[in-house]
């Protein structure tokens, strides 16, 4: 007989569908996560790029797939997230198991707002349990709630949860399991709305069926109907997904007819939209007579006052500037010991393999290309990981949804909305998913400018390449009182590099390719709350461990082959024998050092002999007005897969040229030099260098998601040409008037 986990895994194991639903902020991810714990699954629904969620998980003799919907406020879908959420409940998603059981996620401190979903989802027929998420934050608020009221007036399950303590899972899922348990069972559809709407309805529906006959068998005309639901959605959404979806049905002649039966609801109940918000609330003051209690103690005040200030027009964005500057100098600040312990460990491990194994081919594979390529990455995971806990801690308190707030004014002038801020704030740790998160931005040019822009912002890639030229060349000053250091302040300028050039940049889009009124932007500003211990150190070890993966794989292939191009074609026979009679003499001793210098000068010759040297010659002329020499713009160019990968070719060049010393890479970028004896790294260099990575496009993982987001090519070439002119030409403007003061 099959274990537990063995039933979770076995695909052949018949499931149970149920599908988890709410609106945004009401903690429904973390309530899946408790639920489906470790077991999930993640891809995409056929059919469109919307990412799918599935948890799989025993119900005593039961084994349920629980799929985790994207957060929606209403069954009126306005954006692709909204309507993919609307087609797995309605059963209209190609390919998609139709759902037994729904799970409606609600604010316990948001009762009322939320029970307009659930009036909605009641509508469907589908046995439903209200999840009354947050009741622990009900103290804070001065409310208390009768459950068990409030559940027989609903005529549905409800149970009190706390998703971030793991408080009422098991009777979540007990309820769960009675609900499947029940085969027959039928559920009443609610009717919330005026009965003079049904009737319209009906009405509807008869015309759409004679019109149907007219062209086939009354029987097929019947099948090829849309659900009742859709109808009652297409009467109430002008121009919406639903009045699109049966038009692909049927055609554009059930138009007369719809504009008909809409002209006629309108002249007896007015405004449809008015109609359908008056009629649901008045349905949920009804559902919540008596249920709701106050206890007299709310703290809503201190909420109040935080609001006051963190939102303010001017004093919140100053704020904003400081928590971020704030943010930047503790990465200085607390990452400084690990580092150099990953460093030391690196180091530790290439003398170990250089004591192993004598001078020859594969000692400088391993020594020159993987541990110095791969080495030179992993050295910037701590600070990567502290720049994902602060980030976490912000989004979990609640105060990312204020920073929304806060530029949306400022974002409006230059064409974008608030709602591009969430997708922009996301790309600061991979455009990827922040292109991706464009997808609850209804209005299509709005989405479309936003992702153009969007990989502007300064991703966890290119915080190796500034925390390494920050580090070598830029002094830690200490300013206002000791509080911020230099290099806080360079490396917060280099992500505001990306965010003010974002709005020229949006305000040109909008103005000429996407002209167009921006959206309004509307928001359900969340609760403040402690952040929880579980949720930030698992966004941490998820970044973290996405770093390491990168490290070891593409950063690794990468390394191997920067190293080959880097060593063939040359004879490195008299290289093998310095390196074999360097280590048979006494460290210090004046034959050590000649042998070091003709070492030297071997490794450079073969370097500049090389594939890679020869290339890099060959494109010095076009970055030699940057001031770069050929090492760095061939490790700009072989950064193009991804941006980080410029550290891991630095680092395998210096190494094979012979230039690395115990300070590591750092200590060799410092040490180079060009034939007249002058640096090849200066202030005006570092600071080219950082603002070409700032602004270029050198990730290939984000032009095919935008190229999959916009199911064009157009996009992403134009996203890679606009942002490498950019880089060219802002690298070189840095470089030529940073020569003019250092």
């Amino acid at each position: 007989m099959a274990t537990a986990p063995d039933r979770i895994n076995d695909p052949t194991v018949a499931t149970s569908r149920v599908a988890l639903v709410g609106n945004p902020n009401t903690g429904k991810s973390t309530l899946f996560n408790a639920l489906a714990g470790l077991n999930v699954r993640t891809g995409n629904y056929a059919g469109v790029t919307i990412e799918k969620k599935v948890g799989r998980c025993n119900l005593g003799s039961r084994v349920i797939d629980l799929v985790d919907l994207p957060g929606t406020y209403s069954m009126a879908p306005r954006s692709p997230d909204e309507l993919v959420a609307v087609e797995v409940l309605t059963g209209d998603l190609e390919n998609e198991p139709s759902v037994e059981v729904i799970v409606c996620v609600v604010n316990a401190a948001q009762l009322k707002r939320n029970l307009f979903l659930v009036s909605q989802l009641l509508e469907l027929g589908k046995p439903t349990i209200v999840a009354l998420n947050m009741v622990d934050s009900l103290q804070s608020h001065g409310i208390t709630i009768d459950v068990e009221k409030l559940s027989s007036q609903l005529g549905v399950d409800v149970i009190p949860t706390s998703a971030s303590k793991r408080q009422g899972v098991p009777e979540l899922k007990a309820a769960i399991e009675k609900h499947l348990s029940r085969s027959d069972e039928s559920t009443q559809r609610e009717k919330t709305l005026p009965a003079n709407f049904y009737e319209v309805c009906g009405e509807l529906r008869q015309a759409l069926l004679d019109g149907a006959c007219t062209t086939g068998p009354a029987a097929t005309a019947e099948l090829s109907l849309p659900d009742d639901y859709l109808i009652q959605r297409m009467l109430l959404d002008r121009g919406g997904e639903a009045e699109r979806r049966v038009i692909r049905r049927l055609g554009g002649g059930i138009l007369p007819a719809l504009i008909s039966a809409r002209k006629k609801l309108a002249d007896q109940v007015g405004d449809p939209v008015d109609m359908e918000c008056n009629a649901r609330y008045a349905w949920a003051n009804q559902k919540l007579s008596g249920v709701i209690g106050q206890t007299g103690h709310a703290s809503s005040k201190v909420t109040d006052r935080l609001d006051a200030v963190l939102t303010h027009r001017i004093g919140g964005l100053i704020g904003f500037v400081l928590v971020m500057l704030a943010i930047f100098q503790s990465i200085y600040t607390f990452s400084s010991i690990p580092m150099d312990l990953i460093e030391t460990a690196t180091g530790f491990v290439a003398g170990i393999v250089e004591s192993w194994m004598g001078p020859g081919m594969l000692r400088s594979l391993l020594v020159d290309g993987v541990i110095a390529g791969v080495g030179g990455v992993l050295i910037f995971l701590p600070q990567i990981a502290l720049l994902f806990f602060f980030l976490a801690i912000l989004e979990d308190c609640g105060y990312m949804a204020r920073a929304a707030f806060l530029v949306d004014r400022v974002m409006t002038w230059f064409g974008l909305s608030g709602k591009s801020f969430l997708p922009m704030m996301s790309s600061f740790a991979c455009a990827v998913p922040g292109v991706m998160a464009t997808r609850v931005i209804e209005n299509r040019r709005d989405r479309l400018a936003t992702i153009m822009v969007a990989p502007l912002m300064s991703c966890s890639a290119r915080l190796p390449v500034y925390l390494l030229l920050i580090g070598a060349f830029v002094p830690t000053t200490a300013m206002l009182g000791g509080w911020v250091s230099m290099p806080a302040i360079v490396l917060m300028a280099m992500y505001m590099v990306g965010v003010l050039t974002a709005i020229p940049v949006a305000w040109i889009l909008k103005k000429t390719l996407l002209r167009g009124e921006v959206a309004p932007f509307v928001m359900e500003l969340p609760e403040y709350k402690i952040p929880a211990p579980r949720v930030i150190f698992s966004r941490v070890w998820e970044a973290s461990l996405a770093f390491v993966i990168r490290a070891g794989t593409l950063i690794f292939a990468a390394s191997i082959v920067i190293w080959f191009a880097g060593y063939w074609p040359g004879d490195h026979t008299r290289q093998y024998e310095l390196e074999t009679r360097l280590e048979s003499v006494a460290e210090g001793s004046p034959e050590a050092d000649e042998l070091q210098l003709a070492l030297q000068t071997e490794s450079a010759a073969l370097l500049e002999g090389s594939l890679l040297g020869r290339v890099g010659h060959t494109i010095e002329p076009a970055v030699r007005p940057l001031g770069w020499d050929w090492k760095i713009g061939v490790g700009a160019i072989a950064s193009f897969p991804a941006r980080e990968v410029i550290i891991a070719t630095l680092g395998t060049i210096y190494s094979l040229g012979g230039d690395a010393d115990e300070e590591g890479l750092a200590g060799a970028m410092r040490a180079s030099t060009h034939p007249d004896g002058s640096p090849v790294y200066t202030i005006p260099v570092a600071l080219s260098i950082m603002v070409f990575f700032a602004l270029c496009a050198q990730c290939v993982s984000t032009l095919l998601v935008i190229r999959r987001e916009t199911n064009s090519w157009f996009w992403p070439a134009l996203s890679f040409t606009y942002m490498t002119v950019l880089a060219y030409f802002g690298a070189m403007v840095t470089y030529q008037v940073g020569t003019r003061f250092f």
